[in-house]
């Protein structure tokens, strides 16, 4: 329809041009009148600056030029971070980081739109007075310990202030602990002399089972080496005594025949060093006599023994013959 043909239906007389004018004009009322809210959210509208009621989600209707829009609640779960400074027990300025997550009250919108101006500021105070409350009596280890006890104290406080206005209180964490830079220096070399003083004692105690079983094994073999010199002692005395006693039967007494059997023994030395061309071991003496007088000191020697033992058993005090060494 071009504009002649607009004139023209204006025009005629069975319409009215104020009638369409004023149809024109309320239909844009009706649509000024319309507006939408958003999914999780609630729009608040006053009539002539008086509360009038709280539209939820979808499409809805106010009255032109009387009713209006005063705001909207975000109905979702919102987190606020709030970071504290504080001092411990034991004098240790802190920060903390205290994650809180809240959400406006469904029921409960009109006191969270008109009974609180900021909400995020009475949050932020609420948080901090629990938490000067709460640290200051504790040392700086219980902080890290107790971490989960301070959320649930800030959590009781935000709920029972908060729900007033119109707020629920999800969640209140305790994210982050930080202390000065020189305390956790301080707390590190602490650990790491705890931990050396911890690998010193395991290598003292692994030191201490080392020298325990080597001494172990030390008497051990001493033991088992005594055993064998044992063994071959006796079964050196035993062959000496087989050799007496096969010399005894070709007429020679006990006495001839042992310092024969050590006679023979000093040579049988002799020929086994003399094997050996590395040898450096001299025996001394070693003049041809020496064999001699060691039979001779050896026969006197057995002599004395036995004149010894007659006479402490015929109870005399007879002397004992000297033997002529030539």
């Amino acid at each position: 329809m071009n504009g002649i043909t607009l004139m023209a239906f204006l025009a005629t007389p069975d319409i009215p041009v104020t009638s369409i004018i004023a149809g024109i004009f309320g239909l844009f009322i009706i649509i000024s009148g319309l507006f939408t809210v958003k999914q999780q959210t609630a729009a608040v509208v006053q009539r002539l600056g008086k509360f009038q009621s709280i539209r939820q989600a979808g499409l809805q209707f106010k009255v032109p030029f009387m009713d209006s829009i005063a705001g909207r609640m975000n109905l979702k779960i919102q987190q606020l971070d709030v970071i504290v400074e504080t001092k411990t027990l034991d004098d240790v300025f802190v920060r903390l980081k205290v994650s809180v997550q809240f959400r406006v009250l469904k029921d409960s919108i009109y006191d969270a739109f008109y009974k609180l101006e900021n909400s995020h500021e009475q949050i932020t105070a609420y948080v901090f007075d629990v938490v000067r409350a709460e640290v200051p009596k504790m040392k700086l280890d219980d902080v890290f310990v107790k971490k989960d006890d301070i959320a649930v104290a800030i959590m009781r406080e935000l709920q029972e202030a908060m729900n007033e206005y119109g707020y629920g209180i999800v969640k209140a964490l305790v994210t982050d602990i930080d202390p000065d830079q020189a305390v956790k220096n301080a707390m590190n070399r602490i650990n790491a002399a705890e931990r050396e003083k911890l690998a010193a004692e395991y290598e003292g105690e692994a030191e201490r089972i080392r020298i325990v079983a080597r001494a172990q094994a030390e008497a051990e073999s001493k033991k088992l080496q005594g055993q064998g010199i044992a063994d071959q002692r006796r079964e050196i005395a035993r062959g000496l005594e087989e050799s007496v006693e096969v010399l005894n039967q070709v007429g020679i007494n006990s006495q001839e025949a042992s310092a024969l059997i050590v006679i023979t023994q000093h040579y049988d030395t002799l020929q086994s060093m003399g094997e050996n061309t590395n040898s450096n071991l001299i025996l001394m003496p070693n003049a041809p006599t020496a064999a001699s007088d060691m039979l001779n000191q050896m026969v006197t020697s057995f002599t004395a023994s036995s004149f010894a033992s007659d006479a402490i058993k015929d109870g005399s005090k007879k002397k004992p013959p000297r033997l002529n060494k030539d």
